[in-house]
């Protein structure tokens, strides 16, 4: 008899384990998904704040991995939209902007407002291809402008209502915004300016150079103003790589003005200008101009002056003469938040 019981008790657990198992599985597998947590990426919108405590609404998106895109409101990423739905989901408005190498429209998507970039002339294709090539190897850093698709010779990308860096005090005047036009706000621009030329000089894909910056309102245009004043970097049609004992040099026409760093101005006196005897240049050239950039995102806010004043020695060392004596982009970025520390200890003294 007990041999009996044990072998019935055998067969049962032959039939009950396997489902026991799979229902552990199956509650497993539906337990963690239900608990796990999507990273989200929120920021604020200061067009939408309560005019009583000027708390502003926060918008959040699911975020993505690379080849994919999300907007506020979205509850899952998708893929980049693709030529076909780009071509039937896309509705093209009014013209926002236009450089010479794009042309810039507002759109909407699926009652999203995006911009589309189509470009202006078949002679500027090589332009147009480098910038998405740029754009598509540095979507995993959100300091770059989301790409959401594109074709042929059309990008589709994130909108920002508060257009170009170039615009920044018109959208400081206006009302609503008005409340976070401080020092604090203007410098975290700095911050982020400063962060993305790091990102670039050490990316990836290589040391990488803005050379569509010879003047100070070109260098603003390239960038993107934030729903909650942070900056994205936008057009990267003219990124090329400075490779060790080469160097880069940023078009093929004479440079002037103080702006643009010594080492991109032609050196010969008793010479006219040939691109090809000019001596290329490397990433310095963008530390060059972090002390005129920064120096215009802070205005002449009160506060501003103090500012500059801790910012000076760093800043001093950026207009060095000989570039290889000037600091790289990461050492500025640890300076600037060096600076941000002691400002953020002593409010009330110095904002």
């Amino acid at each position: 008899m007990k041999a009996l019981a044990v072998l019935c008790m055998t067969d049962l657990l032959h039939v009950i384990l396997p489902v026991f198992l799979s229902l552990m599985v199956t509650l497993y597998i539906y337990y963690f998904n239900e608990s796990r947590v999507i990273p989200k990426i929120c920021r604020q919108n200061f067009l939408h704040s309560n005019p009583q405590n000027n708390v502003a609404q926060v918008e959040c998106r699911p975020k993505c991995e690379h080849g994919q895109f999300s907007l506020p409101g979205m509850d899952s990423c998708r893929p980049w939209l693709t030529c076909d739905e780009i071509e039937s989901e896309i509705k093209i408005g009014e013209e926002i902007g236009r450089g010479v190498v794009k042309q810039v429209n507002l759109a909407q998507w699926m009652n999203q407002k995006v911009a589309i970039s189509r470009l202006t002339d078949e002679k500027y294709i090589a332009d147009f291809q480098h910038g998405l090539k740029m754009l598509t190897a540095f979507q995993t850093n959100e300091r770059f402008t989301q790409l959401i698709g594109f074709c042929d010779t059309s990008i589709v990308t994130e909108f920002h209502q508060f257009k170009s860096a170039d615009n920044l005090e018109n959208v400081l005047n206006l009302k609503r915004v008005a409340h976070y036009n401080k020092v604090s706000t203007r410098f975290q621009l700095c911050m982020d300016y400063v962060d993305i030329l790091a990102f670039l000089h050490k990316s990836p894909i290589g040391t990488r150079v803005m050379c569509d910056s010879n003047d100070i309102d070109k260098t603003l245009s390239q960038f993107l103003l934030t729903s909650d004043l942070r900056l994205v970097v936008n057009d990267l049609d003219a990124l090329p790589e400075a490779k060790p004992g080469s160097g880069v040099k940023c078009g093929g026409r004479q440079l002037f003005g103080d702006f643009v760093a010594p080492e991109q101005l032609w050196p010969y006196d008793d010479r006219e200008f040939d691109d090809d005897s000019m001596p290329g240049y490397d990433e310095k050239i963008d530390v060059w101009r972090i002390p005129d950039v920064c120096a215009r995102f802070l205005g002449s806010r009160n506060g501003s002056e103090s500012l500059q004043f801790h910012l000076h020695r760093i800043h001093r060392t950026c207009k060095n003469i000989v570039a290889r004596k000037r600091p790289s982009s990461l050492h500025i970025r640890d300076e600037y938040e060096r600076v941000q520390r002691y400002l953020s200890l002593n409010k009330d003294k110095e904002l």
